[in-house]
This record gives C-alpha cells, structure tokens and sequence, in this order.
C-alpha cells in the first residue's frame, strides 16, 4: 500500500512538469519553423563556368582564385598541331576575394583579356568585384529563391594603339573603363540539383564602330551532384546584340557573334574547389566574353580550361562549412 501511495505522488509531481517538457519541445519546433533557416550548399564555388553563383563567401575568409583558357580544341587552329589547344593561352586570371561579412564579398584581380582582332582589342586588364546577398532561400519555402546582386568594374592598362575606330585607341582615361551589373537568381530544387537565372547589363565606355557601349544579356546555369565531392556544371548567355551590330560585322569583316556555352566538372575538396572546364568563350571577364564570343562549338573552336579556388580563413573559430 505504501509502495502504491509513492509511486502516484511521484506521478503526480513528475506529471506537470512532463506537459510543461512537451509543451517546451513543441515551441522549439514552432521556433525552428519560424525562424526560416537558409537552405545550404546551393553551389559549392563563386562561379560555374563562365557566370557567377549566389555563393558568398564567410565572413573574414579570403578566397585565392586562378582561371585558365586554352586555345581552340579543334578547328583551324586546333588540332594535332597545337596539341588541341595546350601550346596556346587565351586566357588567364588571377583574384582575390575578401568576405567582409556572411552577406558581402568583395574582390581584385587581373586578367589577360582575349582580344578578337576586329571588335576586341583590350588586354590588361584589373578589376574590382562586389557581390551582396538581398535574399536567402529557406528550406520552408517562404523565400523561395536567392537573390546576389554582383558588380565589376574592369579598367585596361594596356598601351594605347592608333588603330581607327578601335576600343584601344584611348584618347581619355575614362576610355579605359568597362563594367557589368548583374541579378544572381537562384534556386536549390534539391539536394543534387541548383540553378540560376542572371539578366546582366554591360557597360564599356569605348567600343568599335557598331558595337554598342550598352548592351544586355541573360544567362542561365545549373549543377547538378554526382556525389559528395563531384558535380556537372554548365552555363549559357545569350547577348542582346542588335540585327544592324551583327550585320555589319558579318558584312564588313565576315565576323559572327555566337553565345556563351559552357559545361564541366567541379570538384570539392574541403577549402579547394577545382573545376575542368570546356567552353567556346575565349575570354574570363563579362565585359568581354558576353559581348565578344567569335568562337563556335560546331566548328571546333571551344577549348578547355581550368579554375582552382582555394579558401583561406582568417578568423579564428570561424565556421568552415560553405553557405550558399
């Protein structure tokens, strides 16, 4: 009887403190779920192949970029002769980026730049870089996308050459100046799947006869996990060029424009992002592949390259996993 008696007085002290911990467990839900945590990992790099991602870096990590562009794979100027493409370069970069916060990045770097010989003529070039995050997507679906809002100003140092009518016959400094504002949209339709929608505005301050110093583009792009460490990646850009812009090219200097397409492989490895690509832009940098692309996928002249990334963190007990 007295064991009877203790157990329903221990029951009836242990019962409402039971309800009060199932009440606490539910509101922690209740908060989680209003709290719209961000989805994570929509791309593991800063860039798929030729467009920009969503990806921001951490706050106080520095971000060491090279990139690199070979000659045609095939083609006239491809081929056996210049082992597809590796005894030539048309493209180098090497950056850096700063996360100044979860949200902002920015960065400085250099590029060769690829001129085409009739509408491009600009090397040496060094730019600055901004990237924002306005919105984070949240795994309940209440922000149901990612938005970055990126930014490059490009200025080349190159020689001026007295070439007529040409984008280095720079007669003012501010001649010099090229830019492009893009909107980074983004969506992580799983947990293998990502892409991204990018209208882009290209400004250059000098351009050839009928080549517009403003110009409009919009890209498109994806990745798509393998496993863990791997994934496909790929990218397209179609610019805005004009009808009289293409046909006075294709009249003057039997000059085609084609668009942007690039596909390849990225790896991850803890603080390294390695990615192998193939492209038919020669060029790294907007204000020159977007507007400038005289090379065709279906006559040989896309080449392949590589971009390496590698993170370095500054602050101590910073977190190590990547955001978006």
């Amino acid at each position: 009887m007295k064991r009877l008696y203790v157990t329903m007085m221990a029951g009836l002290l242990l019962f409402p403190h039971a309800g009060r911990a199932q009440q606490d467990l539910s509101q922690l839900f209740a908060d989680s779920t209003a709290s719209h945590l961000p989805v994570m990992a929509t791309f593991k790099g800063t860039t798929l192949v030729n467009l920009q991602t969503t990806k921001t870096l951490h706050a106080h990590d520095l971000l060491f970029i090279v990139s690199h562009r070979f000659g045609d794979f095939a083609g006239s100027n491809g081929g056996g002769k210049t082992f597809f493409g590796m005894d030539a370069i048309s493209d180098v970069l090497i950056g850096f980026e700063y996360g100044f916060n979860d949200r902002f990045t920015a960065g400085i770097g250099r590029d060769k730049g690829a001129p085409n010989g009739v509408s491009e003529f600009q090397t040496q070039l060094f730019y600055l870089t901004g990237k924002y995050r306005l919105l984070d997507q949240t795994g309940d679906g209440h922000i149901p996308v990612s938005l970055d809002l990126f930014a490059r100003g490009i200025f080349s140092a190159a020689q001026r050459l007295p070439i007529p009518q040409s984008n280095i016959d720079f007669q003012h400094f501010g001649d010099r100046w090229s830019g492009s504002l893009q909107l980074l949209l983004a969506r992580k339709f799983s947990e293998s799947f990502s892409a991204e929608l990018i209208p882009t505005y290209l400004y250059r301050a000098l351009t050839a006869p009928q080549d517009p110093h403003q110009m409009f583009a919009l890209g498109a792009g994806f990745r798509l996990k393998i496993n863990k460490r791997m994934a496909i990646i790929a990218d397209y850009v179609q610019p805005f060029r004009s009808t009289a812009s293409r046909n006075y090219y294709k009249q003057q200097f039997n000059q085609h424009f084609y668009p942007p397409i690039g596909i390849g492989w990225e790896v991850e490895t803890g603080g390294h992002v390695f990615h192998i690509e193939f492209t038919n832009a020669t060029s790294i940098l907007e204000n020159q592949f977007i507007p400038n692309t005289t090379t065709s996928w279906t006559k040989g002249q896309f080449r392949w390259g590589f971009n390496v990334t590698r993170t370095f963190t500054l602050a101590k007990g910073a977190a190590k996993e990547w955001k978006q």
